[in-house]
């Protein structure tokens, strides 16, 4: 079953350095799992971003973390989210547009979109629980102006 949640638009500007903003893990949704992905890198909470993705869907631990050791805030938008339940799991695929400003100064405009599964909670008899995780996704950069950029997904 195809649903297609409301548009969300989401602006969450987030300052670099631990502790200069709000701790968000909030993982019971899927527009909530990128916020936090976000929040954590914006606190440079590394490993902790890294654990918002299923296994294998990112890249190993080292390189996804200095993959982000120049990103100075970020500014998050979502577009339309759809999911699909399917064998127990409910897909959802997410689309982004970001705005990163790096230590130097510069920002980039980014889009894209991001693939996350859950699995049923209620169908979920043994340890560990398993939450909503980003299983996959993609970003590249655009020149299109952050207010008005959006990513597709499909």
């Amino acid at each position: 079953m195809l649903r297609a949640l409301a548009a969300c638009l989401v602006f969450v500007a987030l300052p670099a350095g631990a502790g200069s903003e709000e701790f968000i893990d909030d993982r019971s949704s899927p527009e909530r799992v990128v916020v936090s992905l976000y929040n954590a890198i914006s606190r440079q909470e590394y490993l902790r971003a890294w654990s918002y993705f299923g296994n294998g869907a990112a890249p190993p631990f080292e390189a996804f973390r200095d993959g982000y050791r120049d990103t100075a805030a970020v500014e998050l938008r979502v577009g339309a989210i759809a999911s699909e339940g399917a064998a127990g799991s409910i897909h959802s695929q997410m689309p982004v547009a970001l705005r990163a400003t790096a230590t130097d100064g510069t920002v980039g405009v980014y889009v894209g979109c991001y693939r996350l599964v859950q699995v049923q909670p209620a169908l979920q008899e043994v340890p560990p629980f398993r939450p909503i995780v980003i299983d996959g996704g993609a970003l590249r950069s655009t020149a299109e102006p952050f207010e008005t950029a959006m990513g597709t997904c499909g």
